[in-house]
């Protein structure tokens, strides 16, 4: 079927007030294209699934700026930080599945951890203040990263404030994980998650797949992001925000991410590597619209709001779940921005330089988008920016 038509299809079957309207998809299809004309897209992928059914699937482009490799579907790339969201839902099945849960105390599976107050929901919205680690630790060795953890003094208590931990995130979901499961992490998300719904995406990826992945492009700085808070304390040295996203120590510049060595690390915070496809498929089963191994109390945690207001790693404000992203809302209630959509219970998580995904309880729609020409930022730009407008515009 034309994928226009499909749009149209799909608008006739979900009908009036679900906040999509008919001719969505073809306007998303529109905004896809734009990005390649208008934008600077090399390769690109989105997916969108409604209730269940995959509506539209689709890739082009290229996987280098060669034009020596067709870009389709079914390329695999790395995601950056959208690898918290399946991170997070495999420590919060670890826990279900040994009826423990957000609320448990960390130190009951982790006995050294160094916030003793702190729950894995507090864990898991970003409120352990160990977003930044003083003593010097390698992504690469996450023995050391723990030790680093372990001897760390939080920059603040769980309740007094909130700040993203970019890049400890990793460490943090996968040292319970371990201790839980004698298992890593990629390998308990792979096992329990990912194998039984079919999941193109890896945190770890095999060798066998390595020839399916395409090579990411750095964005460049237009002056206008130089000006905003976030890159003034990024580019400033000694800041929070500067030491958050470069510590631990290790796969800084994007050329370390096109080696396979980032690929099959496993690393939770940043490593996965997978299909647009695939990530909207994922949320899909974490809005329960499809049969999943993701049971209620997972569910729910992943899309429970926890946390809200000025982020002191990412200088604006933001609001999340146990490892997901909510938009935050305004004093009269209503979003600040729309990241994630129209409705208020919309969740999900981007990655750095512009993959998205999400999913939405109150429509059933679950969306992915993935590229390999990366813009700058940390949060959501202008191509995945377009095709949530249009979505449920």
């Amino acid at each position: 079927m034309d994928l226009r038509c499909a749009g149209l299809a799909w608008g006739a079957r979900i009908g009036q007030g679900w906040g999509v309207s008919p001719s969505s998809l073809g306007e998303l299809l529109d905004r896809f294209e734009e990005n390649f004309r208008a934008r600077g897209e090399l390769g690109a992928s989105v997916s969108v699934w409604w209730r269940g059914e995959e509506l539209l699937s689709v890739g082009r482009g290229w996987c280098d700026k060669e034009r020596s490799r067709p870009w389709n579907s079914e390329v695999l790339v790395p995601v950056y930080s959208a690898t918290k969201g399946p991170a997070a839902a495999t420590l919060l099945m670890a826990l279900d599945d040994r009826g423990l849960g957000p609320e448990t105390p960390v130190c009951e599976v982790w006995p050294l951890f160094p916030v003793a107050e702190a729950s894995f929901g507090d864990l898991l919205s970003h409120q352990c203040g160990l977003a930044a680690l003083d003593r010097r630790a390698s992504l690469w060795d996450h023995a050391e990263v723990v030790a680093s953890i372990e001897a760390q003094v939080p920059a603040w208590r769980p309740g007094a404030a909130h700040g993203y931990h970019p890049r400890t995130f990793g460490a943090l979901v996968e040292e319970p994980v371990r201790r839980l499961t004698g298992r890593t992490l990629g390998e308990a998300w792979w096992e329990r998650i990912a194998a039984p719904l079919g999941l193109d995406f890896w945190i770890g990826l095999p060798e066998k797949e390595w020839p399916r992945v395409a090579r990411l492009y750095p964005g460049k700085a237009a002056a206008e992001d130089l000006q905003s808070g976030f890159y003034r304390e990024f580019s400033s040295e000694g800041t929070l925000t500067r030491r958050a996203f470069s510590s631990p120590r290790g796969l800084h510049s994007v050329q370390e991410m096109n080696d396979p060595k980032a690929w099959s690390a496993a690393l939770p915070a940043l490593g996965g590597v997978g299909t647009a496809r695939a990530l909207a498929k994922f949320y899909q089963a974490a809005i329960g619209a499809i049969q999943s191994p993701l049971s209620e109390q997972v569910r729910s945690a992943l899309a429970g709001l926890r946390v809200s207001g000025e982020d002191r790693v990412l200088i604006q404000p933001t609001a999340f779940a146990c490892g997901c992203q909510l938009d935050p809302l305004d004093e009269s209630g209503r979003k600040a921005r729309e990241i994630y959509g129209p409705s208020p219970r919309a969740f999900g998580h981007p990655g750095a330089g512009g993959s998205h995904a999400m999913g939405d309880p109150d429509s059933g729609v679950s969306f992915a988008y993935v590229m390999n020409q990366m813009e700058l930022g940390v949060m959501p730009g202008a191509k995945s920016l377009g095709l949530v407008a249009a979505l449920f515009a």
